[in-house]
């Protein structure tokens, strides 16, 4: 079946199976490999991806679902002003540790920033539920996009 979707701000097709996980199209036919698997099963957050602007866990959406929508990768959005400003607010925080969760963590930041421009602490702990890190700690990384709202006041 012809997929058809805009990736990381291009319009692009595929013949694939439509029930081929949008992780496993995006990694395999595209090479966007910061896309992680790391659960499975829509639960630990590494393979967040925006779909249509919201937060979806790439791993658990068929890519017949996509079509005609827009997906935007960690490697899409570091395109963007507002990735530099939530990148530097991660390193400037010591949010960043092994780096497995960090490219679902960023979407996430990007997503909760999207909704909440001025987020309280409860918007990000929220925000950022749905994404696992084993190393840093929750609070290195609350601080990251705390710092980063602070920092892109008016890119939200």
């Amino acid at each position: 079946m012809i997929i058809k979707f805009t990736l990381n701000y291009v319009n692009v097709e595929i013949d694939v199976n439509p029930l081929e996980r949008t992780l496993d199209v995006l990694r395999t036919e595209y090479g966007l490999f910061a896309t992680k698997e790391g659960c499975g099963e829509g639960e630990c957050g590494a393979c967040g991806i925006l779909l249509d602007g919201n937060i979806v866990n790439s791993c658990v959406v068929p890519i017949g679902n996509v079509n005609n929508k827009e997906i935007v990768t960690i490697e899409g959005y570091s395109k963007t002003k507002r990735f530099e400003i939530l990148s530097n607010s991660f390193k400037d925080a010591g949010a960043v540790q092994c780096g497995f969760c960090i490219p679902g963590m960023m979407i996430a930041g990007e997503a909760l920033l999207r909704k909440y421009p001025k987020p309280t602490l409860e918007n990000i702990k929220e925000g950022i539920s749905g994404n696992l890190c084993r190393c840093t700690g929750y609070n290195m990384i609350i601080k990251a996009i705390n710092l980063a709202s602070q920092r892109g006041d008016g890119l939200w």
